[in-house]
């Protein structure tokens, strides 16, 4: 008798079991009001880069960068290559308010070529996104380079090599006077040159983000100044052949070079091989993450498109051959299959 009992109490403790490991279970830890809804709201949505091109450094990080952080999350990333032409940029963005994907990234020119087509794909209820170089229309985000605060650092780091023992003569090199990264930058150069009358401005040209420009307008000013002392340089891509015309002229150890770009493997490179001596980098893995997480926020927004007006602008890194091996701790120095293997 008292063995039928014990196999009943042990035969009712096993039923129960379940259910108690089950209850346990249900009340560990909470669940995430949130989860749910931040998923559904990403999932099948459609994202297209605009960029002045691929095949360099800075476009094809972006991109990467964002393929990387948004296609897990289910949104698709897709891009439109120009190349380079301002004409199929227009009929890309174009194209794509007739298709209607959820949000588009630009990369604009200038600050007024695509600035009616990013106002109508507003209008049409595209998010809109600018990397970098501004339109003169603001959108709902921008992520990008403060190149105010670029011209002002390339200009007091050009002062504090050429304003004692030198001649002070200066030359500036840079991209489409149209594009904001000039006209920005050029700002930034001349709030701190008007304190230093001792340094002087003797060139300053557009060579269009082309290196062979760039080398070509090197050339000659040193030809007609060769006593020149510094040179600011508006894209380390472009820069190169500035570089290179300083080299060539024998030049590389007594005139110093600032540029800036998107703290690539090619631009750490070029500072360990004394092609510059300043090289500020606005951070591409940074700018990938903040346009990711600007598409985010703005698939969960209840606001209509054109109604907010955000900056996500970078913190800058001072890439010197010193201190490169310090910001590689910051994500410099990168690749772009670093950024796509993350």
């Amino acid at each position: 008798m008292t063995s039928f009992k014990t196999r009943l109490a042990t035969m009712a403790l096993a039923f129960l079991l379940p259910a108690t490991a089950a209850v346990q279970a249900e009340e560990l830890g909470m669940a995430d009001p949130q989860r749910d809804a931040y998923y559904e709201a990403l999932k099948g949505k459609k994202v297209v880069f605009v960029p002045l091109a691929l095949g360099f450094d800075l476009t094809d990080g972006w991109y990467a960068g964002m393929k990387n952080q948004l296609e897990p999350l289910g949104i698709s990333v897709d891009v439109r290559d120009p190349n380079w032409s301002t004409e199929a940029g227009s009929r890309a963005i174009s194209s794509l308010i007739a298709e209607k994907p959820d949000a588009i990234v630009v990369h604009n020119p200038d600050v007024q070529t695509y600035a009616k087509l990013l106002r109508k794909a507003e209008q049409a209820g595209i998010r809109v996104l600018q990397i970098n170089m501004k339109s003169a229309y603001s959108t709902d985000v921008f992520a990008g380079a403060d190149y105010v605060d670029i011209g002002r650092r390339a200009a007091e780091a050009v002062v504090a090599k050429c304003s004692a023992g030198t001649s002070g003569k200066i030359a500036i090199v840079q991209g489409p006077p149209t594009a904001a990264a000039s006209a920005y930058q050029l700002r930034g150069i001349s709030q701190v040159l008007e304190k230093h009358p001792e340094i002087t401005v003797v060139s300053n040209q557009a060579a269009d983000w082309d290196a062979s420009k760039a080398r070509a307008i090197t050339e000659t000013t040193l030809q007609q100044h060769p006593d020149l002392c510094g040179i600011i340089g508006f894209w380390d891509g472009m820069d190169v052949g500035t570089g290179a015309a300083v080299k060539q002229a024998g030049r590389d150890k007594d005139i110093f070079i600032v540029t800036s770009g998107g703290g690539g493997k090619a631009g750490c490179d070029n500072l360990k091989d004394g092609v510059f001596d300043l090289d500020i980098s606005y951070d591409v893995p940074g700018q990938a993450r903040d346009l990711a997480n600007g598409i985010t926020s703005l698939l969960q927004s209840k606001s209509a498109p054109g109604e907010n007006n955000y900056s996500l602008y970078t913190q800058l890194q001072m890439l010197t051959p010193e201190t490169l091996d310090k910001y590689r701790n910051f994500g410099a120095c990168w690749t772009v299959d670093s950024l796509a293997s993350k």
